[in-house]
């Protein structure tokens, strides 16, 4: 179901220099700083999530008419403001939507791209929807994980969102592709907190499992180790061939293939993987902000928009892989 964004927003947490608080996450300082990442964001203490993705919301909606938009779709990737609460509702209440539905997706990383997928389905599905709001958010929870030592990318705060208009003119939806393998669905969890082992007062704080833990899950065969991570690079690349193909297009025609936000050395293997030289990739803004989870694709095409830096015609590529696993890929055409 064609439709295409008219609009973008963009809400920040504090910029912060990495050399100049990494030793405030981590003793293995060269380590990190070896990503190549030189700033993140980070959001005051009583920023929640839903206060980012309702501002960024806010922005995007500057020339819309609350009451006028059908669908809003919230990607999250850490936990919400609450447990047993709907995000998504609480952001269309803020924002006015008064009409909208409110869906949530929470695939982890991969779900800004996802996102494009289910305003997709629902006008296909929903003739009378004609306006969407999408909105991809991440605040890192630090009470339970690291921002910066947890994984091999770090990640920032921030949402970013755009409006969706079916038969708008500009960036156009062209295809979308996901696929999901379950076998590595336990490796990213908390394990205490969920109904199989609630939380009890008076233990200690519990940690999400994290990257390192995947060694243990390999049972530190670096061989396995190692595939595993080929394979997620390689699936992610599957992904934009896959998604290029439903939309008639080949990869070498992209004009912009934006990644996650992820480290140097993944950028430049995916990037090979796909076909599409580094620097037609989102490694710059990612070097300088961070990984947002869920918001990375929308911030990057936000930016992207606003330097002016798409033409008419340009076809633009979204891929990801998130904890599950899901690997997708969205192709729009500016």
């Amino acid at each position: 179901m064609a439709y295409g964004l008219t609009a973008f927003g963009v809400a920040l947490g504090e910029e912060a220099a990495v050399k100049d608080v990494v030793a405030e996450y981590t003793e293995d300082v060269e380590r990190v700083l070896g990503y190549g990442y030189e700033y993140i964001h980070r959001a005051p203490p009583d920023v929640s999530v839903t206060d980012l993705a309702v501002e960024a919301g806010r922005r995007a909606l500057e020339s819309v008419n609350p009451r006028e938009v059908d669908l809003l779709v919230l990607a999250l990737t850490d936990l919400a403001d609450h447990l047993y609460w709907d995000a998504a509702a609480r952001v269309q209440w803020a924002l006015g939507l008064s009409r909208a539905e409110a869906v949530l997706v929470d695939q982890g990383c991969v779900g800004g791209v996802t996102a494009f997928d289910t305003v997709a389905g629902r006008f296909a599905t929903h003739p009378g929807y004609g306006t969407a709001l999408v909105v991809g958010a991440n605040r890192t929870v630090e009470a339970y994980w690291n921002r910066l030592d947890t994984h091999s990318l770090l990640f920032s705060d921030g949402a970013a969102a755009a409006v969706a208009v079916r038969d708008a003119p500009t960036l156009r939806w062209r295809s979308s592709y996901a696929e999901t393998d379950g076998r590595y669905a336990d490796f990213f969890r908390m394990d205490v907190g969920g109904a199989r082992q609630p939380f009890v007062p008076g233990t200690e704080t519990p940690a999400v499992r994290d990257a390192w833990d995947v060694v243990d899950q390999f049972e530190h065969d670096a061989e396995r180790l190692a595939a595993y991570a080929e394979e997620i690079d390689e699936r992610t690349a599957r992904a934009v061939h896959r998604a290029c193909r439903q939309a008639d297009c080949a990869e070498e025609g992209l004009a912009r293939l934006l990644l996650l936000n992820d480290n140097a050395r993944v950028l430049a293997t995916q990037a090979e993987l796909v076909g599409v030289p580094l620097e037609r990739t989102n490694a710059r803004l990612a070097a300088l902000n961070g990984h947002f989870g869920a918001a990375d694709h929308l911030f990057s095409l936000a930016r992207m928009e606003e330097a002016g830096e798409l033409a008419p015609g340009d076809l633009v590529a979204l891929a990801a892989n998130g904890r599950g696993m899901h690997w997708a890929c969205t192709v729009l055409q500016r």
